[in-house]
């Protein structure tokens, strides 16, 4: 009987309050992916991802967005912020100088509306939420995290996905199922329609939650994202 143990994450720790896992391939890296999860996710549901771009030559840091997992606090104003100061992190940590950002649900809407903040070099949103419809979960109490309506809500207000994905200056790469019961497929193909330099995938039947653990898609967005990083090299 052979035990195959997962590759483990290369550092972890809190900077702010924001807790978080770096994943590094063996040698140098092409480039580096900050992962941002769905609402009342963790961190630790996306390291199937992390650990297939360290298999491909990419570093990986997922973390805990506020009011979950580890992070302290709730998620608030500093929402976008945050984005930006992980990126920071994995450029300065993961020696890596072009960093994209893989988003799914949540973590999609925060991608696209924290890319230009961030200076990142290309975006992954998988059946991203628009910011009307985190602010209706948002006042209406649907979700299942600690969050300050008082400072998000403004941050989410100020920005729409379709608009951050026009003034979007960097690759978009969009995945969705059609099967998406909580946010519609023509969510991403709007953004598709807004975006100038972006592709989509649609596929047939699944959920919400489908896409982002699919092994071929994942690695379809591997491929896509190290064709890209080599690009803006």
């Amino acid at each position: 009987m052979r035990t195959v143990q997962a590759l483990p994450p290369v550092e972890t720790g809190t900077t702010d309050g924001l807790a978080w896992a770096r994943f590094a391939p063996r040698g140098e890296a092409l480039g580096g992916v900050v992962i941002l999860h769905g609402a009342g996710s963790t961190k630790e549901s996306h390291y199937d991802f992390a650990r297939a771009c360290a298999a491909s030559e990419l570093a990986a840091l997922a973390f805990d967005a506020r009011g979950h997992g580890a992070s302290a606090g709730p998620l608030d104003g500093r929402a976008l912020d945050d984005v930006a100061a992980m990126v920071a992190l994995l450029r300065e940590r993961g020696g890596v100088a072009r960093v994209a950002l893989r988003g799914s649900s949540m973590g999609g809407y925060l991608a696209l509306a924290a890319a230009a903040g961030a200076r990142a070099d290309a975006v992954v949103a998988i059946c991203p939420a628009s910011a009307g419809g985190l602010l209706r979960g948002l006042h209406a109490g649907r979700f299942d995290f600690e969050a300050d309506a008082t400072s998000l809500a403004p941050v989410l207000e100020a920005n729409e996905a379709l608009d951050a994905a026009a003034a979007l200056g960097v690759p978009l790469l969009l995945l969705h199922a059609e099967g998406d019961e909580t946010v519609p497929v023509a969510q991403s193909r709007a953004l598709h329609a807004a975006a100038p330099a972006s592709r989509l995938i649609a596929v047939p039947g699944g959920h919400h939650r489908s896409v982002q653990h699919d092994p071929e898609l994942q690695g379809e967005a591997i491929r896509w994202l190290r064709k890209v990083l080599r690009e803006s090299a």
